[in-house]
């Protein structure tokens, strides 16, 4: 363990050193971010998963700055470029950026015009005119000129010595870093539209002439303007005002007032339009596109967990409809389980509208299959299939379900593998009725950014989000918890300590053997070692094992001590489950051990007082108002019941029953100033709108949320 790396990361996230080890130690020792979260509060004092993932990241990239470091003293030493001093400013940079500065005067490059210069026999002219050393630099310079060398005349001469000097002056890393701070607090980033593409380039109208400071910039608009300019339509600029550069590095290095200070002048000013500008120009470019993709990252992140957390409806039998207009609306019906046992096309909507005969066989599934909600998809015909449903009054809820994703699903390997007789109508069908049932079992099976709950997700760094989705699904998956007889492989290869391949050999044992009865019995399937077990058990549930700690997220490692407890009460672990009495006769502090803290026997506790709680909220399906189904029914003033379908930094995307979603900028959030969305609403979350714009046209409706009680 590297014990620089420890104390850098405390300071860093103001954590104390041995809350940092530990987590380390941890990693080290294979444990997964939620089982040191939930199982090891003793050893970290507490930390929950956001601290401990920051631990994690931070660790990886000083490790990746170590790695840089090595290969550049190996280049160095190799081209025989290190000296002690080097080596030392190498080994103490902090940062990448900091390293690449250092490294960038030695680093192999093309032929520059300094390093042709150079060949020429030109530097030692470049240092008297650098050095300010000479009065009459005309009679100096002369001595360089060579019809041999190719420098034919004076002004050959100097200008060769000034390309030397203007490298010399663009890798200084004290100039580098002093020129990249004045970047970042007064550059200006701007866009202008390319003339001749003005016409086809209408979606970005408001970055036709647009200029922002870098230091105040909101990511969403830099995504966007960098988006523009990649698909040619404009041209995108980061500078800050150019004489004012030009005048601070020529106040840093013209001393003299003679023909070498004019000269070095010269050089000063081709440094940094030249090399200096463009170069932290691109590097400013990429500074902000990754504040931006982090940006938009977590605000993708946050609605992808509280999407996968929406209110399940249970295992209730549901009826789902998949709209459709030419081709009809696909229908299937499915056990409490999720399994399908019918499937059927009604048409009650335009063209063939056969409303009468559509309404009898879904009162006729209902009745039959005993069915307790109806899933209305939300894509095209979505709207008028549930304005349909809801005027058959049929006593049952009648929800509409988001289907972003869902064609994806239908079409994808899994799909296919669990509906091979089926096309991709009945399992898109499939798909938005178990949804209803339980969004996050089915939603692990398709990938999180195809769920359609952020912005510019895929104008983002893919592998980096890539990464934050797969631990929010993590993280959302092992809050849940997950019943081991019944989860699919793609739930449980998201299992604390499981993968792909052991998720799979779960299902094939459990295919082969029946359903398990302990969890021990986990350790029969291959490839589930001690430690796979040591990190997935608590996680996993079996709701009727031989048992009953086993459907509760007490860890086998404590049932011993929940044991003895029950023996000291009087009672078995399974009277102690949901018993509030007899677990308020227990005292805590009675059971504390070296190995067992107080924090976890507190946990143990609660969660034998509600074994299994499901962490998500009671299903509660939005209600829209009556006879507003599309747009041409709204009127501003409108109050309207909606619901969130989308937070970004820039306000909430409001589903209120008809075909488009509502924007409720951030300003018309709520009647105090809103910083972040986030703080007010969140997906899925049941709000009340009030209609102030409406735009037919752009199909555009503009929202507030001031005001509406």
């Amino acid at each position: 363990m590297n014990n620089q790396y420890i104390e850098s990361i405390a300071a860093d996230l103001e954590l104390k050193a041995h809350q940092v080890s530990a987590v380390v130690r941890l990693f080290e020792d294979e444990a997964t971010v939620p089982f040191i979260a939930r199982y090891r509060k003793e050893a970290t004092g507490g930390l929950d998963e956001v601290a401990i993932i920051a631990i994690r990241d931070m660790l990886k990239s000083l490790e990746a700055i170590d790695k840089r470091k090595a290969a550049i003293i190996k280049s160095m030493t190799d081209h025989g470029q290190l000296n002690e001093e080097l080596e030392t400013r190498i080994k103490n940079a902090k940062s990448l950026t900091e390293l690449e500065d250092i490294y960038l005067p030695f680093r192999p490059k093309r032929r520059t015009r300094g390093i042709i210069a150079r060949e020429k026999g030109l530097e030692d002219l470049a240092h008297l005119i650098y050095d300010l050393e000479s009065d009459d630099l005309d009679e100096q310079a002369v001595k360089y000129v060579s019809e041999e060398k190719g420098v034919l005349t004076l002004e050959d001469a100097l200008a060769g010595a000034r390309d030397i000097i203007a490298e010399w002056i663009s890798e200084d890393p004290m100039v580098r870093a002093d020129m990249r701070h004045f970047f970042e607090e007064d550059a200006v980033i701007s866009t202008t539209v390319i003339k001749a593409k003005e016409q086809r380039a209408g979606k970005y109208r408001d970055y036709f002439s647009w200029s922002e400071h870098v230091a105040s910039v909101p990511g969403h608009r830099v995504l966007a303007a960098l988006r523009g300019a990649e698909e040619g339509y404009l041209t995108l600029h980061i500078r800050p005002d150019e004489g004012t550069a030009v005048q601070m590095l020529t106040k840093g290095f013209v001393h003299q007032e003679n023909e070498a200070g004019r000269q070095l002048g010269i050089s000063v000013e081709d440094a940094y339009k030249r090399l200096i500008a463009p170069s932290l120009e691109n590097e400013m470019k990429n500074k902000l596109k990754k504040e931006a993709d982090a940006e938009a990252i977590d605000v993708f992140a946050r609605n992808v967990r509280e999407l996968l957390l929406t209110s399940p409806l249970g295992e209730k039998a549901v009826l789902a409809l998949d709209p459709g207009l030419k081709t009809g609306c696909k229908l299937v019906c499915l056990s409490p389980q999720g399994e399908l046992i019918h499937t059927d096309t009604v048409y009650p909507l335009p063209p063939r509208r056969k409303t009468d005969e559509a309404a009898t066989k879904i009162r006729d599934y209902i009745r039959k299959y005993k069915i307790e909600a109806v899933a209305v998809g939300n894509g095209t015909g979505g709207r008028e299939t549930f304005s349909f449903l809801r005027e058959l009054s049929l006593d049952i809820p009648v929800v509409m379900v988001n289907e972003a994703g869902a064609s994806i699903y239908s079409a994808s390997p899994v799909a296919r593998e669990e509906f091979p007789d089926f096309d991709v109508t009945v399992r898109g069908a499939i798909s938005i009725g178990r949804r209803l049932m339980d969004p996050l079992a089915e939603l692990v099976k398709i990938d999180p950014k195809s769920i359609g709950v952020g912005q510019y997700q895929h104008d983002v760094n893919q592998k980096a989000m890539k990464e934050t989705l797969d631990d929010v699904v993590v993280s959302c998956v092992n809050a849940v918890g997950v019943e081991l007889n019944t989860a699919s492989r793609e739930l449980l290869k998201y299992v604390s300590g499981l993968s792909e391949k052991t998720a799979k050999a779960i299902v094939e044992y459990r295919e082969a053997n029946g359903p398990f009865k302990k969890r021990d019995e986990l350790l029969s399937v291959a490839g589930i070692g001690e430690k796979s077990f040591e990190q997935s058990a608590g996680f996993l549930r079996i709701r009727n094992g031989e048992n009953p700690l086993d459907r509760t997220a007490v860890h086998p490692e404590n049932y011993p001590l929940v044991e003895r407890i029950a023996g000291d009460l009087g009672c078995t672990t399974g009277e102690l489950l949901g018993n509030a009495g007899l677990n308020k006769k227990i005292d805590p502090s009675a059971y504390v051990t070296e190995e067992t803290g107080l924090v976890t026997i507190e946990d143990i506790i609660a969660e034998l007082e509600r074994p299994g709680l499901d962490p998500r909220e009671e299903f509660d399906p939005v209600a829209f108002a009556d006879g507003v189904h599309d747009i041409k029914d709204l009127e501003t003033g409108m109050v309207l019941p909606g619901v969130v379908t989308n937070v970004t930094n820039f306000g909430a995307f409001v589903d209120i029953g008809v075909h488009q979603d509502g924007l409720v900028h951030i300003s018309e959030l709520a009647n105090f100033y809103v910083k972040d969305p986030h703080d007010v609403v969140k997906v899925n979350q049941q709000v009340k709108v009030r209609v102030i714009e409406i735009d037919k046209d752009r199909k555009r409706i503009a929202l507030s949320m001031k005001d509406t009680e």
